[in-house]
């Protein structure tokens, strides 16, 4: 009986199957009283209902618990999903990042590369102005068995001259002065067709091929 709660110890005493049906309500209390000998007094009613609630909250609780279990489980897959897309966002936007940053390193150093060529073939054309030479043989392989008109700065107009003035007369071409073309210039025109072989046009085609734009004339 004692592992019983207040309220099934409370039942069992006061409906009996075995307890005789009185015919009044004096006779009934009687015979509760006398089967188990506990008088139902304003105190133990009061801890038979404390006792019920208390049975109660248990029950309940444990009901919420394993309820709380499982929306718990959802919360937690839920919480878990949110956060392993912002982990995989900013794992993306960190990567982006790089990639920008790797690109704008790359830009930096073909923009130095290109700055220093610049420089280096200036200083060239300057120091050794006989790669006149050079660029005219070579732009005339575009032109074969053509009489071309060269232009060329007057300073390389007299380098060319010396140099290979007999071969071109012989071979038809012509060597013309223009002021308007820097020294490392050469302009060729023949039959309708002309070759530029400026030094602006030869670096765009350089650093184009390297992925770059940057002028000549800077």
């Amino acid at each position: 009986m004692s592992k019983l709660t207040a309220w099934e110890r409370w039942e069992l005493a006061s409906f009996d199957n075995g307890t005789a049906v009185a015919a009044n309500g004096a006779a009934m209390h009687a015979a509760a009283a006398e089967k188990t000998n506990v008088p139902l007094d304003r105190a133990e009613i009061e801890r038979i209902c404390a006792q019920a609630r208390e049975d109660g909250y248990q029950a309940g609780y444990q009901a919420g618990l394993q309820m709380g279990k499982r929306d718990g489980y959802a919360a937690g897959q839920t919480a878990a999903k949110e956060e392993a897309a912002r982990i995989g966002k900013a794992a993306n936007e960190l990567d982006q990042a790089l990639q920008e940053f790797d690109q704008q390193v790359a830009d930096e150093l073909l923009a130095l590369a290109v700055e220093i060529a610049r420089q280096v073939v200036r200083k060239e054309i300057a120091a050794r102005p006989e790669t006149i030479l050079g660029i005219v043989n070579e732009a005339l392989t575009y032109l074969p068995h053509q009489h071309a008109a060269i232009h060329l700065n007057p300073e390389d107009a007299s380098l060319v001259r010396s140099y290979l003035g007999d071969v071109l007369t012989h071979a038809g071409h012509r060597i013309l002065e223009e002021p308007t073309l820097k020294r490392g210039d050469c302009l060729l025109e023949a039959g309708g067709s002309q070759i530029d072989a400026s030094t602006a046009t030869r670096w765009r085609r350089v650093v184009e091929s390297l992925g770059s734009n940057a002028p000549w004339d800077k």
